[in-house]
């Protein structure tokens, strides 16, 4: 429990980080006044522009945020008597994500420390301040800040200066921490968990190719140690390769465009599905899934059994299928290598990566364990298609976010239900007995576990289907596909908005129809009258005399749909959301192609054909953000933040109050 509580708050602070802007937005100077004789005051000013703030001196610990550090020396010349002391405003309230009383400092910020001259003769002592920049959304990684500060001569007095007794910055280990926390957190993401079924059937089938217990449990320890270890190395060493480019070629647009492509792109998202559906069949019965004997053969010579080529094999199928979820978590460890720290995304990235392979390879070590429960009545067989019904309906997510995307209309959300309720339904059906595939035994009696799971099974069915009349099902919101793709919806509230023209008064006192850019194609739920480009949007704002709600969004952020369900579905937030704000939402993977007239060309000379790419652009040039979801009030006036903005939070409350305040 105690390492829980250590987890929590870097798990949190890291949470705040994703979509962090490079670059950061406080400046300092430093000045030196001669106060009286040997004594001498240095006033540190920083500048922390609204919406940003930092932290106060003290030293928060491993549970807290990154206090701000003020180092002076060491120099034999002075002597640091005191701490430094904050003389600016010191804004403190509790913080309810570290669950403390924190201080805060914004706008000009001004920290002093006294000194003793201790040399009769001029000399340059070294000052370095470090701080962490966050708003109400974001944290972005904590920087530093060097100078050398001309200290006048001392009059009369020297003496041996002490070495100032300073704290010293655990950013590095917050991270790693944070990195490890979100390691085990991946695990429960729908790209990954399928996962864990293909990991238990492959190694229950190496145990059982291998011949004698003693044997056998060797190989399979082998086996579930490379395992782990390949994970590892399939994560660490290409990003490390990636680091090194973008550190030398200040490619940063390059890799964020690596992981939105791998993300939400038709073909590695249909690969994916493809490769589940393969697992599930052979789950089924219908084939063996083995590589081919060359390749076992040039990966492994020297053991002869062809297990190595198989588990690395394994390996970078969940690292490939992983980064749809992940994508990410790495994308925000690599941006750090941009502002200069170049080992800490290698070895945050490490730690990742073991916490991400340490229960697949633990689930590799079970099946040594499983050879010893009886092997009659075939219930290894049962196991097998059990995972394969899970198997067809977790694939599913990879068709449905290139569905989205592309705009195909093949997997809408009733079509989606329609097929996870069939699959559960047989599912259920085959723990019964009622259906046996190839290699089952007869079924003639249930135990008490199976029918528990039959119960299990049948009570999601039944909770499933209010859901194909629009019930918001918001458990599985990160699964399903937005309810605006649903064709037949009970409740009007749920119903999409398809407002392609909308009714505007004109002064003269007549009405006139104006239509919405993209919204033949995009929609918002519960009947919000979104607009889809910024530009329109502002028209709008700056006629109707309202701020902007920006939603930074994108059609593959499960997320997103996580805040639609359980936050927007508010009474209150929708109440705000139509009646006192013009909605603005921005797909950022959106893969349409827009004409000619609309492409936007980038300082670097990079055209920008389609509607996703051109919304990224616009979000990370305007607002410095690249991560999904992102709400942001806006002033139309100057198209500036007029509050702090907010990105992935299920707190209701939390977000009515920030509607509330961007209308103050």
């Amino acid at each position: 429990m105690k390492l829980l509580r250590l987890l929590i708050p870097a798990l949190l602070l890291s949470i705040r980080s994703f979509g962090a802007p490079t670059g950061n937005p406080v400046t300092w100077k430093a000045e030196v006044l001669r106060q009286d004789g040997n004594v001498c005051e240095i006033l540190i000013t920083g500048s922390v522009p609204s919406p940003w703030h930092i932290y106060d001196l003290e030293d928060y610990g491993m549970k807290g945020p990154n206090g701000t550090v003020l180092k002076i020396g060491p120099s034999d010349d002075i002597k640091v008597p005191g701490e430094a002391e904050i003389k600016s405003e010191v804004k403190r309230a509790m913080d309810p994500v570290f669950e403390m009383e924190i201080g805060t400092l914004e706008g000009t910020v001004i920290i002093s420390q006294v000194v003793e001259l201790l040399s009769g003769k001029k000399t340059v002592v070294p000052l370095t301040i470090e701080w962490q920049a966050c708003n109400d959304a974001v944290c972005l990684p904590p920087e530093e800040w060097s100078t050398e500060l001309k200290m006048p001569a001392g009059k009369g007095i020297a003496k041996k200066a002490e070495t100032p007794a300073k704290g010293g910055s655990n950013s590095l280990w917050a991270l790693i921490l944070a990195a490890i926390a979100w390691g085990f957190v991946a695990l429960l993401t729908p790209c990954v968990f399928p996962m864990v079924p293909m990991t238990v059937s492959f190694f229950l089938r190496q145990n059982q190719e291998a011949e004698g217990e003693k044997k056998k449990k060797g190989r399979g320890h082998a086996l579930a140690l490379i395992y782990g270890l390949s994970i590892i190395a399939l994560y660490t060493l290409p990003i490390a390769v990636i680091i090194l480019i973008t550190y030398f070629a200040g490619g940063e647009t390059v890799t964020a465009d690596i992981f939105n492509w791998l993300a939400t792109h038709w073909l590695p998202n249909i690969l994916f599905f493809v490769i589940f559906m393969l697992f599930a069949a052979s789950f089924f019965g219908a084939f063996e899934l083995t590589l081919p004997s060359s390749w076992l053969n040039k990966s492994d010579r020297k053991s002869g059994s062809g297990g190595i080529g198989g588990v690395f094999f394994l390996a970078l199928t969940l690292v490939l299928v992983s980064f749809s979820c992940t994508g990410p978590i790495v994308g925000s460890v690599l941006i750090k290598s941009t502002q200069g720290q170049f080992w800490e995304p290698i070895v945050t990235m490490f730690a990742f990566s073991c916490a991400f392979a340490l229960p697949f390879m633990l689930l590799a070590f079970v099946p040594s364990l499983l050879d010893k429960l009886p092997k009659s009545g075939g219930w290894l067989n049962s196991v097998k298609v059990v995972l394969g019904f899970v198997e067809v309906a977790l694939g599913l997510k990879f068709l449905s976010v290139a569905d989205q995307t592309y705009h195909w209309g093949l997997l809408d959300r009733d079509v989606y239900l329609a097929i996870w309720i069939v699959v559960f339904s047989l599912l259920g059906l085959y723990l019964l007995g009622k259906i046996r595939f190839k290699y089952d035994s007869p079924v003639e009696h249930i135990g008490v576990g199976r029918l528990v799971l039959v119960i299990i099974d049948f009570t999601f069915v039944v909770w499933m289907i209010p859901g194909m009349w629009g019930a918001p099902l918001k458990a599985l919101s990160g699964y399903l596909p937005p309810i605006t793709t649903q064709d037949f919806v009970l409740d009007p509230e749920q119903r999409p908005s398809k407002a392609t023209f909308v009714i505007e008064e004109s002064k003269a006192g007549d009405k006139e129809a104006t239509s919405r850019k993209y919204s033949d194609f995009l929609h918002l739920p519960y009947g919000i009258p979104a607009y889809f480009d910024f530009e329109e949007a502002q028209a709008a704002a700056l006629q109707e005399g309202k701020p902007i709600l920006l939603d930074f969004t994108g059609h593959g952020c499960v997320n997103c749909r996580e805040m639609e369900a359980r936050v927007w579905s508010d009474p209150r937030v929708l109440q705000l959301m139509k009646e006192d704000y013009i909605v603005c939402s921005l797909y950022g993977d959106d893969k349409t192609v827009l004409d000619e007239k609309e492409w936007v060309v980038t300082p670097e000379g990079k055209t920008l054909k389609s509607l996703g790419k051109i919304n990224s652009y616009f979000m990370a040039s305007r607002f410095g953000v690249n991560a999904q979801p992102y709400y942001a009030v806006i002033d139309p006036a100057t198209g500036e933040l007029k509050i702090p903005a907010r990105s992935y939070n299920l707190d209701r409350d939390a977000y009515v109050e920030f509607l509330k305040k961007g209308l103050e």
